[in-house]
C-alpha cells in the first residue's frame, strides 16, 4: 500500500486558511513563497508536539515542514524515542524567516494577530494522547512561552536541529532523549533502544522522512538527503536559495539517475 499524507483535516484546513497577514513584516520573510504549516498527525493520535522556528526552502517543495536536513535530524531524534508516526510538527512562524532578520522575531511573535492565531493552532494541536512538547530553538521556545494553553504537559527545550554548535546540539539532544524515553509511549514499530547521541551527530543519527508525512507525487528519494551528504562537494539539502536570486529563486537538485534511496 502506498502511504502519503492526504492533507489537513477540515478543521485544521480552516484554521490554516485564516493565517494572519504577514505583509507588514514581508521584508523579514521569504514572503512571496507563502506559508507552510505542519507535518505529521492532525488526527489526534500524536504523542509528541514538535515546535520549531519556521519552514525552509525544502519545505516549500514538499508543502510540509521539517523535511530537509533539519527535518531528517528531527526524524532521527523521534526514532530514538521510539516514534515512527505519532507526532505533529508545527512552527513558530508559518513563513520562512530570513536569518539576517532573526532579531526581529521576538517582536513579531508578540504581534496580537500572530499571537492569537499561533496560540489557537498550538491549542488545536493538543489531544488526550499528547505526552510532551518539544521546543526546538529560541524562536520556538519563545512562542511556547507565550502560549498559556499547554497545561501541565512537559516542555523539553532543546537547540534547533540546524544549530551551529554541534557539541551543544548533541549533548542537549542526548539528555532530551533520555528524558523523553520515560515520558513518551513508543509506537508499536518503534525502537526506543537505538543508540543515543555521541559527541556530535553522525550520519546514523539521521532518518528519512516517512512517505506517510509527504503529499502524493514527490520523487521516491525526496526526504532522504543522505546522497547529498555523501556527495563531493557535500550539500545537506536538495533545495536551496540561489545567491543570484535568494529572494524569489529556488534551486532543486536531484540525485543523478534519480536513485531510489
Amino acid at each position: 500500500m502506498i502511504e502519503f499524507d492526504p492533507g489537513p483535516t477540515p478543521d485544521f484546513a480552516e484554521h490554516f486558511a485564516q493565517v494572519p497577514d504577514y505583509s507588514p513584516f514581508k521584508d523579514y520573510f521569504w514572503y512571496d513563497w507563502g506559508p507552510i504549516f505542519y507535518r505529521g498527525r492532525l488526527d489526534g493520535s500524536a504523542r509528541v508536539l514538535c515546535i520549531a522556528s519556521d519552514p525552509g526552502p525544502t519545505e516549500r517543495i514538499a508543502l510540509r515542514t521539517l523535511v530537509g536536513d533539519a527535518g531528517q535530524r528531527t526524524q532521527g531524534f523521534l526514532a530514538k524515542i521510539g516514534l515512527t508516526r505519532s507526532y505533529l510538527c508545527v512552527n513558530a512562524f508559518a513563513y520562512a524567516l530570513m536569518p539576517s532578520h532573526a532579531s526581529k522575531g521576538a517582536k513579531i511573535l508578540r504581534d496580537p494577530q500572530q499571537l492569537a492565531w499561533r496560540n489557537a493552532l498550538f491549542t488545536k494541536s493538543l489531544n488526550p494522547n499528547l505526552q510532551a512538547i518539544i521546543a526546538f530553538g529560541e524562536q520556538a521556545q519563545d512562542a511556547v512561552g507565550l502560549w498559556g494553553g499547554k497545561a501541565a504537559l512537559p516542555v523539553i527545550a532543546i537547540p534547533h536541529p540546524s544549530s551551529r554548535d554541534p557539541k551543544k546540539l548533541a549533548n542537549e539532544w542526548r539528555n532530551a532523549v533520555t528524558q523523553l524515553r520515560v515520558l513518551v509511549t513508543p509506537d508499536q514499530d518503534g525502537n526506543p533502544t537505538l543508540p543515543n547521541y555521541a559527541d556530535v551527530l553522525q550520519e546514523s543519527d539521521y532518518a528519512p522522512i516517512p512517505k506517510r508525512d509527504l503529499p502524493f507525487g514527490l520523487p521516491a528519494w525526496f526526504g532522504d538527503d543522505a546522497w547529498g551528504r555523501r556527495a563531493t562537494p557535500v550539500h545537506v539539502n536538495c533545495v536551496n536559495r540561489p545567491k543570484s536570486n535568494s529572494k524569489n529563486g529556488l534551486s532543486w537538485v536531484a540525485p543523478k539517475g534519480g536513485i531510489d534511496v
